[in-house]
């Protein structure tokens, strides 16, 4: 896992910022799934966390695979940053309910959604540039 606290204030703060970022992952046939969406990063836990409907194509793959390398990016001008690692699908209404509020806290509240499902990345890497 990547230590994530240790990254500075800079960084932090970008991904505290409200910015649409990509999810990719990679396809059985080995393409790349590349799809817009809010995600959070829990710097002290080195996780960062998507929800979606549980019918999405991100959460096909994963509950097909039941774990997936994937990368989540954003940009700002010159300023980026992507995180890597393992991506794996929760479907705790505990761990949905902290995700949901951790999405409102950065973004606003998402619609209801019964059917909502949480993939959460153990991050292993981090590259970009937020200064």
């Amino acid at each position: 896992m990547s230590d994530l606290s240790t990254k500075g204030a800079a960084f932090a703060e970008f991904w505290r910022e409200r910015r649409l970022c990509t999810l990719t992952t990679v396809r059985p046939d080995g393409t790349p799934h590349v799809v817009p969406v809010g995600v959070t990063l829990d710097l002290d836990a080195g996780i960062a966390r998507v929800i979606t409907d549980g019918s999405s194509a991100k959460a096909r793959q994963l509950r097909a695979a039941g774990k997936l390398n994937a990368a989540a990016c954003q940009v700002d001008g010159r300023r980026w940053s992507t995180v890597e690692g393992v991506a794996t699908l929760h479907e705790d209404p505990q761990a949905i309910a902290d995700a949901v509020r951790r999405y409102a806290e950065r973004y606003r509240q998402p619609r209801v959604n019964p059917n909502r499902v949480l993939i959460e990345i153990a991050v292993t890497r981090v590259l970009g540039n937020v200064s």
